[in-house]
């Protein structure tokens, strides 16, 4: 278990493929957007910043996913991401991906939580993907 932990969201409050919770996180000495949402089951969470310009993905407060709750949307310019890998799958930033914050569950009480506010978080890859470099954001 990290050192540090801090809740995020409550056990329940994330419906599969509904809306996100907001919160913020330091990036680079700054506090920055992010967000989690619940995707088939498991919680992800991303910085709240589109890879095609540096803006944030919901036009409504938690409004991250598509109509059919399959893709994160980018409400500005349509970018869609999987949210299970943050990568982009359509639109201007194809081939970019999300900059992911480490999150899970924790079994004794369902909260959602991000860890250590010292540990640069890696980037998850896709099975076949090559590492990518640890993105400098901490919760």
């Amino acid at each position: 278990m990290a050192a540090r932990e801090r809740v995020i969201a409550e056990r329940g409050s994330l419906a599969d493929g509904g809306p996100g919770l907001r919160f913020a996180v330091g990036k680079a000495g700054a506090e920055v957007s992010a967000f989690v949402v619940r995707y088939r089951g498991r919680v992800h969470a991303y910085v709240n910043s589109c890879a095609h310009q540096d803006i944030e993905l919901d036009w409504l407060p938690g409004a991250f996913f598509d109509a059919e709750g399959e893709h994160l949307v980018c409400a500005m310019h349509g970018a869609r991401y999987a949210p299970d890998t943050g990568r982009c799958v359509d639109g201007p930033c194809h081939g970019g991906r999300l900059a992911r914050i480490p999150v899970h569950e924790r079994a004794e009480d369902g909260a959602v939580v991000i860890g250590d506010a010292d540990v640069a978080p890696a980037v998850a890859t896709d099975p076949g993907d090559k590492p990518e470099p640890e993105q400098d954001i901490h919760g």
